[in-house]
């Protein structure tokens, strides 16, 4: 059973940081693609950024500059690094994990999130003025 766990959030100020840890097991898989998204209160979920077994990475554009994902397969762990943060990213914020065959797939078909089904449980950020 796919088991994702967020870590990491809590409140700073603008232009402070924070780091999410998303902790995953209990798969196998050829290949894996990885998003981070976030939820503003009342609003569908969105994308901040992805990333795959090839290690491509992408962002949106809300975030590039600021946002960095990277990940520690030793360790199982995706991270999602966040530089002066803005009141606009307050939200929760979501890792997801899709299995699939190959990689190169990622960057085409996984960027919505109904293209995952494995999902941690959300870490909430707020950023204050």
């Amino acid at each position: 059973q796919v088991h994702l766990v967020e870590s990491g959030g809590g409140s700073v100020q603008a232009g402070g940081s924070l780091r999410l840890s998303c902790e995953h097991s209990g798969y196998r898989a050829d290949a894996t693609c990885m998003g981070w998204f976030r939820q503003f209160p009342g609003q569908d979920r969105e994308a901040v950024g992805f990333t795959d077994t090839n290690g491509i990475t992408s962002y949106t554009n809300s975030v590039k500059g600021r946002f960095t994902i990277s990940a520690d397969n030793a360790k199982n762990t995706l991270y999602l690094q966040m530089n002066n943060l803005k009141p606009e990213d307050t939200a929760t914020y979501y890792c997801a994990i899709a299995l699939v065959p190959a990689a190169k797939y990622c960057p085409g078909q996984y960027r919505r999130p109904a293209d995952y089904t494995h999902w941690g449980q959300g870490t909430q950020v707020t950023v204050s003025s």
